[in-house]
């Protein structure tokens, strides 16, 4: 009996493993679609394509509707498409990324920001996101807050040449000279003639 009923169970998840293919089959074609659409930079009608099987509750139908609308210059339905998928999914960070280029196209440097924060919230040493927060805040001039997240990618990267550059003009800036020459000299060790290294040497001394 207890064979049977193993029996059983097994041809119920087999039809069922079966019928989720079958469902995802037309899913699977319209993502297909939109690929080739988007190919040909027909952006209209690969969005039309995903919205003929639009669910609220699918997240990767929001992510692919937000970057569709983001080439498309519709950065506010870019956004909200976005903002669904974050909130299905919200310990994804790509999502998080995608709506940063439809914020950076309208300018709101505020929510590039907190999106750049949300970022590192799911992923702390993220060099991309705390090298562009370290960025926003030296072109604020706000250095002893740049340098917290400059500070976190020198470590991990020691050798990069952005790394090393903006770090040492951010030191420069909060009147750390020694660390900022230090900084300077290592720029020069991976770009030998590098202009705003040299520069910058010439005013510590």
């Amino acid at each position: 009996m207890k064979t049977i009923k193993n029996i059983i169970a097994i041809v119920a998840f087999i039809s069922a493993v079966n019928a989720n293919a079958q469902s995802n089959k037309p899913l699977t074609a319209i993502f297909k679609q939109s690929y080739e659409y988007e190919a040909m930079k027909n952006y209209e009608g690969a969005i039309n394509t995903i919205n003929s099987m639009y669910s609220e509750t699918s997240y990767e139908i929001n992510l692919r509707l937000g970057w569709l609308n983001y080439l498309s210059g519709k950065q506010k339905e870019s956004i909200s498409f976005y903002q669904k998928a974050i909130s299905i999914m919200p310990a994804a960070t790509e999502p998080l990324w995608g709506v940063i280029n439809s914020y950076v196209k309208l300018e709101n440097w505020t929510e590039v920001e907190k999106t750049y924060l949300s970022i590192l919230k799911i992923d702390p040493k993220n060099t991309k996101a705390n090298y562009n927060l370290g960025l926003i805040y030296y072109y604020r001039k706000d250095y002893k807050e740049a340098k917290k997240y400059f500070d976190v990618d020198l470590n991990l990267s020691p050798f990069g040449y952005n790394n090393l550059l903006m770090s040492a003009w951010t030191n420069y800036y909060l009147g750390n000279k020694n660390e900022a020459s230090i900084l300077f000299n290592k720029t020069l060790l991976y770009s030998p003639n590098d202009k705003s290294a040299l520069e910058g040497l010439s005013l510590i001394k």
